[in-house]
């Protein structure tokens, strides 16, 4: 089994066809304080598995501030079964909804583990109060 893709969006579902959809994918955050939330992210994974991969996988998140300390963790089960067709793979979209705890500016990092074995991260840069707008080279 392997990650597609991870990101942190604004939001994301599923839809009765079982398409995947994601809204306002964000790698940075401005806030107005330390400490902070950031209230109902959605973490969205789209996992890719086979026929070898049929059976219970244990899929982990764990969060650390700039510093490298972990805020936060979870973790469960999922149930991958059989494709249709026996040499397609399946895909299993994760959508997580998290508060995310900020308790400094700088680069966080959201580590996903499945099976107990590192698969990805991804990274959320966040400025505090009176950082400066980055220029976007844009002339007037």
């Amino acid at each position: 089994m392997h990650i597609s893709f991870a990101v942190f969006a604004d939001a994301a579902n599923l839809s009765q066809e079982g398409k995947l959809n994601v809204l306002g994918i964000f790698d940075a955050l401005q806030v107005a304080g330390f400490p902070s939330i950031h209230p109902r992210t959605h973490f969205v994974i789209r996992l890719k598995g086979g026929v070898t991969d049929v059976g219970t996988h244990t899929l982990a998140f764990r969060w650390h501030n700039p510093k490298g300390n972990e805020l936060w963790q979870s973790s469960g089960n999922l149930q991958l079964e059989a494709a249709p067709q026996a040499s397609g793979d399946v895909d299993l979209p994760v959508v997580a909804v998290i508060d995310l705890p900020l308790d400094a500016p700088g680069e966080y990092t959201m580590f996903v583990e499945l099976d107990d074995q590192p698969v990805t991260r991804v990274q959320l840069f966040v400025n505090g109060p009176n950082a400066p707008i980055p220029s976007l080279g844009l002339v007037s």
